[in-house]
């Protein structure tokens, strides 16, 4: 028997990638809300810190003298003292690090698996690891919950983030920023929807004064178990060749900066372009959640009473303290929306200037912006403040949108999830480094009597100085040498992988109307999506209240 026909004769998994290839009456518009669905689970990341202070009140009474001097080594196996908010805010450091480490490791596998695999054991992992976070918290063990948020889930948030990359790009080879954008936008909203339903879902299952994380924990890891594989099992993937009615290829002419050819993965991370482009997202990143980490007490420190139009704090009452801390709260409101719908019109607007004007955009705005905030704070003009935190906000959000698109025109798209999955180290560092930073620095400046509202003159100065650096580097982003491109037999081996020869015909595969299925599939995610927007800016509003 030949090897073709013994492997013809193998039979096609229902998680296959040659199960998912696009037939004739398929519509590449309901792609996004399967990738949407993915992100706004896996997006709740950005919403775990409504359960810090839960967390840090499970157990009523713990002998206090005995407790306060608990390390973390003994909290992580302790039953009966309650965790302190820094040892369970570690678990957001973990699985982001863990994000893109998995990212790193699973991207080549991912592109031969396709994304229908990818997506059920991203599923499973980020389900099943809150499921196993929430036994962990009922049985009060913090290694458990960091294994299964922190660990587990970690490896669902690098899969299911790098999922539909790929997918995406290839089916909007005429909108790639705009494909791309919509997808993550549902990581930056995934707070806005799952942050109000953990807080609600903690009161529901509240027993004897304590919260009910536990439960709730289990039960988001279910419901987000079951979206992301709804969202799996909605890929299709496009046909070798595929492309859109009436579609002109750009020209390669345009600075070079779009190629034609294919960068195999083993080879682009050996290119300058890789590091340089690595460390564009990087230091973006750091600079912009070095102000998501530290937004809500930047701006009670910056302004205080003033935001009341008060100029003492000492005369505050109880009740004016509470307003304060509200205004805080909506800014946190302000960050989920800006930080999300920043992603789709970053990205969107990337497909019309390019990508490399859009991350110029970024840095020399930013630069301007981080530069001027302590003198709105100095000048009490907290609207001018919080403006400026929202801009900056669309544009690190903005930042993760592009970023696939920017290696799709330098690599070529055969190969784009996972090189974008090695990419994505660039956000573990910086989600690290940021809020070190910035916490850092404060403290320090406290500690060595600065007062309150300057402690982050000189965080938001190196915070320009960052995306300067950013600028130099992205100005440096030159065509990939032809050196490393892929060779004919070396494309024609990378589509086998991947299992591409038993597509269609691409001219006539995937030209189906949207229909009521593009409806329903595009109000699944919409309405979830809306409802948090709608919470998102009702919280807000006491910012401005």
């Amino acid at each position: 028997m030949s090897v073709s026909s013994a492997s013809a004769a193998v039979p096609v998994g229902l998680l296959d990638r040659e199960r998912i290839i696009a037939g004739p009456r398929f519509n590449r518009w309901l792609v996004p809300p399967a990738a949407l669905a993915i992100h706004l689970c896996i997006g709740m990341a950005y919403g775990f810190s409504v359960f810090w202070l839960p967390m840090s009140r499970l157990i009523a009474g713990p002998n206090v003298a005995s407790c306060a001097t608990q390390g973390f080594t003994a909290a992580l196996f302790s039953t009966s003292c309650n965790w302190s908010v820094p040892q369970v805010t570690h678990i957001f450091e973990t699985f982001i690090a863990i994000l893109g480490i998995s990212g790193a490791i699973w991207g080549g596998w991912l592109e031969h698996a396709g994304p229908r695999k990818a997506g059920v054991i991203a599923a499973l992992c980020w389900g099943g690891g809150l499921v196993i976070g929430g036994f962990g918290v009922s049985i009060h063990q913090l290694w458990l919950v960091y294994l299964g948020c922190g660990l587990i889930g970690g490896v669902g948030q690098g899969l299911g983030y790098i999922t539909p990359v790929s997918t995406l790009i290839k089916w909007f080879p005429d909108r790639r920023g705009m494909a791309t954008g919509f997808a993550i936008m549902g990581y930056g909203g995934g707070a806005m929807v799952g942050a109000p339903l953990a807080v609600w879902l903690m009161r529901h299952f509240a027993s004897n004064g304590a919260p009910g994380v536990a439960t709730t924990l289990m039960v988001m890891g279910v419901i987000y178990f079951v979206v992301i594989s709804a969202g799996a099992f909605g890929f299709r993937v496009a046909p070798t060749g595929w492309y859109p009615s009436n579609y002109t290829a750009p020209k390669v002419a345009r600075s070079g900066m779009i190629t034609s050819h294919h960068v195999h993965l083993n080879r682009s991370w050996r290119t300058p372009q890789f590091w340089l482009i690595w460390l564009v997202l990087c230091l973006n990143v750091t600079a912009g959640i070095a102000v998501i980490s530290m937004a809500s007490p930047m701006l009670q420190d910056v302004f205080g009473a003033r935001l009341l139009g008060i100029d003492s704090i000492a005369t505050l009452t109880p009740v004016q303290k509470a307003a304060i801390v509200a205004a805080a709260a909506g800014l946190v409101g302000l960050i989920s929306l800006f930080n999300s719908v920043g992603r789709l019109f970053w990205a969107s607007l990337s497909d019309k200037i390019g990508r490399k004007n859009t991350y110029y955009t970024f840095f020399v705005l930013g630069i301007v912006l981080y530069c001027l905030m302590p003198t709105w704070g100095h000048l009490g003009l907290a609207t001018v403040f919080v403006l400026s935190i929202c801009i900056i906000l669309t544009m690190y959000g903005g930042g993760f949108a592009t970023i696939p698109a920017y290696l799709a025109d330098i690599f070529g798209t055969q190969m784009v999830g996972a090189i974008h999955g090695r990419l994505i180290t660039a956000w573990s560092v910086a989600g690290v480094v940021g809020p070190a930073l910035i916490a850092g620095i404060r403290q320090w400046q406290l500690d060595h009597g600065v007062a309150h509202n300057l402690v982050y003159d000189r965080t938001l100065y190196i915070m320009a100085g960052l995306l300067f650096l950013g600028l130099i580097c992205n100005a440096l982003v030159r065509p990939v040498n032809p050196k490393h491109y892929m060779s004919d037999a070396e494309l024609e081996r990378e589509r086998s992988l991947q299992h591409e020869s038993r597509a269609t015909d691409a001219a006539t595969s995937a030209r189906g109307g949207f229909g009521g299925a593009g409806w329903l599939a595009w109000l699944a995610v919409g309405i979830p999506f809306l409802i948090g927007l709608y919470i998102a800016i009702d919280k807000a509003a006491g910012l401005f209240g």
